[in-house]
């Protein structure tokens, strides 16, 4: 088993390479003066098994270009099976037609990284499910639950929590963190009357008095999450806490999520964010490389990954 990394998240691949006490592959990946993208494998890669570590996370399309390039790289170097690991699956909220005349982009991004050559795809809370069928290939999708509630447990020492769903799409989610940490759950009601805005509608279950924890995928804008948190402690919650898989934290989100009613975010390193909240107090990251390196290593010996959920 060989690593190469993109250059979306050299850290979390650094973490990954430590992890599993191997070095990445030498390898160029850079851009011409034009803008397009280059991509050399520097070293013998023939007969080996190649996972290939990179999030679709902005910009997206040049992070995808590059993505499709490093595995036609090495398709073309002899490796024996290559292994896309895709911490980020951008395009994932575009996955079905909600009006008429639109592309099913997580679909055609799911075509492109077969048709260059990739034999499995690892990734982690996919936003929709049903993306796993989109893929001819086999598609682990592993989940931060466990993390998260590992978390919980030692960080937030209290025993009225609630899990909180921020909206009806995310009670699957929020049910399987409130099974592991023993809790009932609340949902928030609300609708979006325009794309990166919602409304929060009412609040199935009782909050008062409790602290409340929201899990969810992905933070885009930060706008959803700080109104839910408001809405809770417009309800009488005592504090509100964010579990986060994915944080985009496009445009102003961290200073939305710093001047909120949140009392803290915690997400994981499946984006590299660190630029972006540097001046953050709020917010958190924990790292998902153990629970990665576990899966690709597991991957590697032909063992079970879904046990790692259990």
């Amino acid at each position: 088993m060989k690593l190469l990394s993109g250059n979306s998240n050299k850290p979390l691949s650094k973490n990954i390479a430590k992890y599993l006490k191997s070095k990445l592959v030498n390898s160029s990946i850079r851009n011409f003066s034009d803008g397009e993208i280059y991509v050399e494998i520097n070293e013998n890669i023939r007969g080996n098994s190649i996972f290939i570590i990179q999030s679709v996370s902005s910009p997206a399309n040049n992070n995808l270009m590059e993505l499709l390039l490093c595995i036609d790289a090495l398709k073309r170097s002899s490796a024996k099976n290559i292994t896309a690991v895709i911490p980020y699956f951008g395009y994932a909220r575009q996955d079905r037609k909600v009006v008429p005349r639109t592309s099913i982009s997580a679909k055609l991004v799911s075509n492109l990284i077969t048709k260059a050559g990739a034999d499995r795809i690892v990734t982690v809370d996919l936003h929709a499910g049903q993306i796993q069928g989109f893929f001819d290939i086999p598609v682990d999708n592993l989940f931060s639950t466990p993390i998260f509630a590992r978390h919980i447990k030692k960080k937030i020492k209290s025993k009225n929590l609630i899990c909180v769903a921020p909206d009806v799409g995310g009670v699957e989610r929020t049910r399987a963190l409130s099974r592991r940490l023993n809790t009932s759950i609340a949902i928030i009601d609300k609708r979006r009357p325009a794309p990166g805005k919602s409304e929060v509608m009412n609040i199935v279950g009782s909050v008062k008095n409790k602290n409340c924890v929201i899990i969810d995928d992905i933070i885009d804008s930060g706008g959803t999450i700080v109104n839910a948190a408001k809405a809770l402690k417009d309800k009488g919650a005592k504090d509100v806490y964010v579990y986060i898989t994915h944080a985009v934290l496009s445009g102003q989100a961290a200073d939305k999520i710093e001047k909120s009613q949140i009392k803290k975010l915690i997400t994981t390193d499946t984006i590299d964010n660190l630029k972006k909240i540097k001046n953050t107090k709020k917010i958190e990251i924990i790292s998902i490389a153990p629970m990665i390196s576990e899966a690709m290593k597991r991957i590697s010996n032909s063992t079970s990954v879904s046990s790692l959920f259990k």
